[in-house]
């Protein structure tokens, strides 16, 4: 919620570059883990489905603690979340070089690293934007904000494998442990300005923002419980969930084994890592196009189109030559729509519940979305182990991705009021 004596943003800069720094962080040390599995199962002989098991716990965690860290952020702030979140995210990679066993690997990458980068993550940030942004500043903001996760993978795939091949594994998973702390200056710049006493033009943007007609909150004086037990009686919201758990499956799949999908294809890492790099760019552009377009264009249908095309891009990929060239177009089609899904998902979650309690309804979806990325990552492993290659998973991918397509378009774009307000 907008603190009180807060203000609206007169200059937003500041707040989303911060923002997207943070994320730029967070993102980028958790989506490089998948360049680790190899030199993991090297010095460890876990194997790959024990390590594959362990990144998959941490999908699910970091999706897992987003509605809680949510719900406090919306009561308390989101400062003293992202500050403990990056010292927990330190300290869960910090150990990793340190453990052995299959339970202990968990215990620092599956919970520790997961759940620290969750409170620096996107439903805490996106949160703490929309409250402090009029309502035509929101999704051009989320896109921002998203753009500079993507620019984190951009950076810190392509330095880990650099560390990792001139250095070894360990020193690069401490470089990756002590970049999480380079988000603790920035976390001041995510406090709402205060005033004494509200001018006249502050009130009127509060009034702005809490008004039914506009994506502010419909539920004003509503709890957290009645507005979670509206939101998921609600059918537009649980296609979105629905959507979401499908891009979480495609987007873990590829970050934990694309690397292994490259050394099949007899390709060296460096592939991968560039790969994992040209996803991070191109989704630049892509999230930042998102957020312009939410404001023209209905978001589920931006939806429809992100999740038809990767479809299209994985089926495409399957009958193309492997070559290195093939990797970098395809890493750049689904950068494109990586994870471009976000603006529009957090705007159309804005349009029916208001940014109330966005950080909470939005951590849901993201919850979900990490359902599907802990059986993308866990089940790829299991199928490189039982079947020695990923065609499966492929396949599965291309359903999936058909079906949020098309689950997408159901979907309302109106404020969801409750029936208690409306006999009011």
């Amino acid at each position: 919620m907008t603190q009180p004596g807060a203000t609206m943003r007169s200059n937003p800069w500041p707040l989303v570059i911060a923002a997207a720094a943070i994320l730029m962080i967070t993102m980028g040390s958790r989506q490089s883990l998948g360049l680790f599995v190899s030199p993991l199962n090297t010095a460890t002989g876990l194997g790959i489905a024990t390590i594959s098991f362990a990144l998959a716990v941490g999908q699910f965690v970091w999706g897992a603690v987003q509605p809680v860290f949510g719900a406090i952020a919306d009561r308390q702030g989101p400062t003293r979340v992202i500050v403990a979140g990056s010292v927990v995210l330190a300290f869960g990679m910090a150990i990793t070089p340190f453990v052995s066993g299959a339970f202990a690997l968990t215990f620092s990458l599956g919970l520790l690293a997961a759940a620290g980068a969750g409170a620096g993550s996107f439903s805490i940030l996106i949160g703490a934007t929309a409250q402090q942004l009029p309502p035509d500043r929101r999704a051009f903001a989320a896109g921002f904000i998203n753009a500079g996760g993507s620019f984190g993978q951009f950076v810190f795939a392509p330095l880990a494998q650099a560390v990792i091949h001139l250095f070894g594994w360990i020193p690069a998973m401490l470089t990756l442990a002590a970049s999480a702390l380079l988000t603790l200056p920035l976390v001041g710049l995510l406090r709402p300005p205060r005033t004494n006493a509200a001018s006249g033009e502050d009130r009127v943007n509060s009034a702005t923002s809490s008004a039914p007609s506009s994506a502010s909150s419909p539920a004003n004086g509503i709890t957290l419980r009645e507005q979670l037990r509206i939101a998921l009686r609600d059918p537009s919201y649980l296609c979105l969930h629905a959507g979401f758990f499908t891009c979480g499956f495609h987007i873990a799949f590829l970050v934990t084994h694309l690397p292994g999908e490259v050394n099949l294809c007899g390709l060296s890492a460096g592939v991968a890592a560039t790969s994992l790099a040209i996803i991070g760019l191109t989704n630049i552009a892509g999230s930042l196009t998102a957020g312009a377009l939410g404001n023209v264009y209905r978001m589920k249908w931006l939806l429809f189109w992100m999740y038809f095309t990767r479809a299209a891009a994985v089926a495409i990929y399957l009958i193309a030559p492997k070559e290195p060239l093939t990797f970098y177009v395809f890493a750049a089609v689904l950068g494109a729509t990586w994870l471009s899904t976000v603006p529009p998902t957090a705007g159309i979650v804005g349009k029916l519940f208001g940014t109330r309690y966005l950080g909470t309804l939005f951590g849901l979806t993201l919850l979900s979305h990490q359902v599907g990325g802990f059986f993308g990552a866990w089940l790829g492993g299991i199928a490189i182990v039982k079947t020695g290659s990923y065609t499966w998973m492929w396949y599965a991918d291309i359903v999936l991705a058909l079906g949020a397509a098309f689950v997408n378009l159901p979907i309302k774009e109106a404020p969801v009021v409750r029936a208690a307000a409306v006999a009011a």
